[in-house]
């Protein structure tokens, strides 16, 4: 579908607010599912809090059929009684195709429109369905008075959604990010894997046989199933000027796996990720927030380099514009992650 570049920026819906130009960048390292059908859960959300960049909450998968309706009602509960200050207030809704998708989006921007940041859409297929959720949405923010555009995340977890994952990126101004949903995307493309997340030890390379010993042993490495899909939503976000996040890591007791997995996501240039386990908060707060040391050495090279031009050495190592450039995108982040959080901006220095 081709629209007028003209009318891009303008509401789909009489009385809907005009929608972003630009996209608002806050730290959110970890997106932190609940679901707030759990009252013990909904208790624990000041606390909650206190720890996370964006807290959100789960209606979709791993919500029980017969607790949907409590989880959206404890979660419409939940926004209303806390005060989110400035951690990400996000759902993830049923999917398009669900009994559940129409309710869950017109209760939720009729009573929380105005405190909702973000909707999450899974198992988006193609740019369609983000035409539909985005007209939808700007027929309710209308009618509710809501009076900032409620942005919408794509979560990328089908083959036919990997293959489009670029018309998927530009299809609205809404558009605030995509996360990587490996399970649901393993199941489609049919990969021979329980795994959420993570590597697989079938999945390797092996190096060749020794002449003059074949039958000595072979080193072999385990490889990424998911660096490509990664890498292909990466560039498809940077393009559109959205954010990506790696999505869940499903082996909640392997603290040292999850971890590797999120720092190959963040070195490829996610934002974030998903943390499904309060031990998994910490680890996305460690991993998505640079290095103090390499932050310290970015500073080095914009200091060197004011203006951003030119060749300077530092530490026996030459820096140009491209070394500039990186310097940029290290520093911008730690101080806008030295701002939501006191114990990194002291690390910082900041």
């Amino acid at each position: 579908m081709l629209r007028s570049p003209k009318d891009f920026f303008r509401p789909l819906a009489l009385g809907a607010p005009e929608p972003l130009r630009e996209i608002p960048v806050t730290p959110s390292r970890m997106i932190h599912f609940m679901n707030a059908a759990n009252e013990r859960m909904r208790a624990r959300v000041p606390e909650m809090l206190t720890q996370v960049d964006v807290l959100l909450g789960n209606l979709e998968d791993a919500v029980a059929a017969d607790q949907k309706v409590a989880a959206r009602e404890g979660w419409i509960e939940v926004v209303k009684a806390n005060d989110f200050g400035n951690v990400g207030c996000w759902s993830r809704v049923n999917s398009l195709d669900s009994p559940w998708f129409l309710d869950d989006v017109m209760q939720m921007v009729a009573e929380i429109g105005n405190r909702l940041d973000v909707i999450i859409i899974p198992k988006v297929l193609g740019p369609e369905d983000i035409h539909y959720v985005d007209r939808l949405l700007a027929q309710l923010e209308a009618k509710h008075g809501v009076t900032r555009p409620i942005l919408v995340h794509a979560l990328l977890e089908t083959g036919g959604g990997v293959a489009q994952v670029e018309e998927i990126a530009l299809a609205s101004p809404r558009m605030q990010g995509m996360s990587f949903g490996p399970a649901d995307l393993a199941a489609s493309r049919r990969m021979k894997t329980t795994r959420v997340g993570g590597g697989h030890p079938s999945y390797l390379v092996r190096s060749d046989p020794d002449p003059d010993n074949p039958e000595a042993p072979r080193a072999s490495a385990q490889q990424d199933l998911w660096h490509y899909s990664i890498a292909r939503m990466v560039d498809a976000c940077v393009h559109a000027g959205i954010l990506p996040y790696y999505g869940p890591f499903g082996d909640i007791g392997d603290a040292l796996g999850c971890e590797d997995q999120f720092r190959s996501a963040f070195l490829l240039g996610c934002v974030g990720a998903w943390s499904l386990h309060p031990s998994q908060i910490e680890i996305a707060r460690r991993v998505f927030s640079p290095d103090p040391d390499e932050v310290a050495m970015a500073k080095k090279i914009i200091d060197s380099m004011p203006e951003g031009g030119g060749v300077s050495m530092i530490d026996g190592k030459m820096q140009d514009d491209a070394t500039f450039k990186q310097a940029m995108v290290m520093w911008t982040l730690a101080e806008q992650i030295a701002k939501r959080d006191p114990d990194m901006a002291a690390k910082y220095g900041i």
